[in-house]
């Protein structure tokens, strides 16, 4: 026995959480609680993942030696090799225990209050937190009716006697019910855009195109948050007149001003209210609601100039790569360079640069492409054939078959971690994608606001467990999809055990787990032909079709927009290197001032003060109580307009420390709001 394996997967889990919540989110302006629940719900999925390979390999060696101890055969005992990363009986289920019920009391309880309170528009928490209960008890009303519905069937039943170990597997089986219902819808969809996104991701062309179509929609998405806010602040100006520093509401309209970056304040006074505007006092309800569209706006801002950010960096470096596939000195020359460290220059130089970027990467994608197609195939094919186990069709479970009989432990941990990594790529890269969820969106370089990290961390803590259901079925190692063929409990896995199963209600245990799984056929069936986006096209809502006349206009239109844009950066540009020239003048010409002074009065010390310090002449006066800090007010990029967290310059630093990696994150934190909200119980 060793407990090093565990340990380790355990560590890297733990690492690898911490590192995606670093490069997401922002730990250093978002409440300490936001942190600490998203970080919870991101570890105990991923050592969900991490973990549940080794508890597949100590399952294989507990079927050998129940197998052993059935047949009496002292031979066959002495033929089941340990593996080596077996840990005592009781660890595991101590362990899935622990993480299981934390990631389900996160997902249905906290993280939900968590996200409607955030969005709440009370100025009290006891306020904010009794409209979160309000809003979560809306929407789990429909699930409670439907429990309370199956507990009087199973009350009324005869012959079943609902104790509190069956009242477990009844909640735990519930959740697990509704997250397969929503991973064959992402799966149905992923098992087939992502390897058709990686084929015509090794097309520049086509990329380029599907881009410019991307930020001509993204354009108007943003056009539209921007109007919204603008209502937003109109509404906001005719409170401020209305409200006098006196009045009792007047507190409740500074703690919306707080929300409100200085940027928009600033546009917000410039403007003049409509003549016809009503100046009437808003009730507190009318402040609730005005509150809470601020923080809905706002948001909705924040995401689309970020994603608008990350979009024209993208397009840029397509655009780039597009030009230098012509080079003839196969050096990759950059719109804006990247400053990076002397040891990766040295490596990654431009000649490898273009030979990646231009010629290599292509192929990868390709390759890559095809290893996910054969993966999804052999997703889709074990998904519709795991339910037969005379003979076995499921791909997966003969593979962990062929490598338990070998007792290979080490190949079975290797090949249920592929399995399970590649189901966790196809369903998280998708819950963000879908348009329907576009209020959420991840992104890097710590611009991701506390909403869509709870959200993220609800979805992952939801769909982990019945996708590592799933994946035990698919190798045919849960007792109550095969039940012909696993008798004995020893022959399912711990974390199966204490899952628990759905056996109360057959029509559940029988049917819809084990049948539904086949839906991703159809739902993969669909997504290769674009039946979704030709209906929603049909419907008015553009999508990326090649033979459209609509979608060509938007390609050109967003080919325009990203023309403008880079106009707009050039200037900024332009204008960095010639304040950056401007200082150096100052400073050599504050050099030149100070040695002329220390000339001065080296030559008055030689001639004996031949004349009094007082007949000095008045330009060595001016020149020397000259400060050029006092100049560099009117220009620093402090000041408002050409600021670090201004509208133009946001990413540019300073002229001093500008270099190429930050004009390649200008766009991404070129944003009227700057970074997300602060925290959400800085208001109170």
């Amino acid at each position: 026995m060793s407990l090093g394996p565990l340990l380790t997967e355990v560590t890297l889990a733990f690492c690898l959480a911490v590192t995606l919540l670093y490069r997401y989110g922002n730990p250093f302006r978002q409440h300490i609680v936001v942190t600490l629940s998203v970080l919870i719900a991101w570890y105990f999925s991923l050592l969900i993942i991490f973990v549940l390979p080794l508890d597949v390999s100590s399952t294989v060696y507990r079927q050998c030696t129940s197998n052993a101890t059935s047949n009496i055969t002292e031979e066959l005992s002495h033929s089941c090799l340990e593996p080596w990363s077996r840990v005592p009986n009781d660890v595991y289920p101590n362990l899935w225990r622990i993480v299981y019920w934390t990631s389900q009391f996160l997902t249905w309880l906290i993280l939900p209050l968590m996200q409607s309170y955030i969005k709440a528009g009370d100025f009290s928490v006891r306020g904010k937190l009794k409209s979160a209960l309000i809003d979560n008890a809306i929407y789990y009303g429909s699930y409670l009716f439907i429990c309370g519905v199956l507990l009087i069937y199973l009350a009324l039943k005869p012959g079943l006697d609902l104790d509190g170990p069956k009242l477990k597997a009844i909640a735990s089986s519930a959740s697990n019910t509704w997250g397969l219902f929503l991973l064959v819808l992402l799966l149905g969809y992923a098992l087939v855009e992502v390897p058709r996104g990686l084929w015509n991701a090794s097309k520049p062309g086509y990329t380029l195109h599907y881009s410019y179509f991307k930020a001509a929609k993204l354009s108007m998405e943003k056009c539209e948050a921007e109007e919204t806010v603008d209502d937003i602040l109109e509404s906001l100006q005719a409170a401020s007149a209305a409200i006098n520093p006196g009045h009792p509401f007047h507190v409740n309209l500074e703690t919306i001003f707080h929300k409100v970056p200085v940027e928009l304040k600033d546009r917000m006074n410039r403007r003049q209210l409509p003549e016809d505007t009503p100046l009437d006092v808003p009730s507190e309800k009318a402040l609730i609601r005005l509150h809470r569209q601020t923080i809905k706006a706002l948001q909705t801002l924040q995401r689309t100039e970020t994603q608008w950010g990350v979009l024209v960096d993208n397009i840029i470096d397509l655009e780039d790569v597009a030009k230098n596939q012509a080079s003839h000195d196969k050096r990759f020359k950059s719109t804006y360079p990247v400053l990076r460290p002397l040891p990766i220059r040295l490596i990654y130089n431009p000649s490898v640069e273009w030979y990646w970027k231009c010629f290599l990467r292509s192929y990868v994608l390709k390759i890559a492409a095809i290893v996910a197609a054969c993966l999804s195939f052999a997703v889709v094919w074990s998904e519709v054939t795991f339910f037969n186990n005379s003979p076995v069709l499921s791909i997966f479970a003969q593979f962990i078959q062929l490598a338990s009989e070998k007792y290979d432990y080490f190949t079975i941990e290797v090949l249920s971690t592929l399995i399970i990594a590649y189901l966790c790529y196809c369903a998280y890269s998708t819950v963000l994608k879908i348009r329907v969820l576009n209020l959420y969106y991840l992104a890097p370089h710590h611009q991701t606001d506390e909403y869509s990290l709870i959200f993220s961390g609800m979805m992952f803590c939801r769909l982990t467990p019945p996708m590592c259901l799933n994946f035990l079925g698919l190798i045919q190692m849960d007792s109550h999809i095969i039940k012909k063929r696993f008798k004995m409990r020893d022959f399912e896995t711990q974390y199966t055990q204490v899952m628990g199963h759905m056996d109360v209600i057959s029509i559940i245990s029988d049917g819809f787990n084990i049948y539904f799984p086949m839906a991703i056929l159809a739902f993969c069936l669909a997504t290769y032909f674009s039946l979704g986006s030709r209906l929603l096209s049909m419907l008015g809502f553009q999508q990326f079709l090649g033979d459209d006349e609509l979608t060509s206009d938007l390609v050109e239109e967003g080919r325009e927009l990203i023309k403008r844009e880079r106009r707009k950066r050039q200037r900024v540009e332009d204008s960095m290197s010639r304040r950056r020239e401007f200082m150096e003048r100052i400073g050599s010409s504050s050099a030149a001032a100070s040695r002329y002074r220390t000339s001065r009065q080296n030559s008055d010390t030689v001639i004996s003060m031949k004349r009094d310090e007082s007949t000095e002449s008045a330009r060595a006066g001016l020149l020397r109580d000259f400060d050029p800090s006092e100049y560099y007010v009117g220009t620093t990029f402090g000041t408002e307009g050409y600021g670090a967290n201004s509208r133009i310059d946001r990413g540019y630093q300073s002229g001093a420390d500008f270099n190429n990696e930050d004009a390649r994150s200008y766009s991404i934190n070129n944003s009227q709001l700057g970074n997300p909200p602060r925290g959400i119980f800085d208001d109170i």
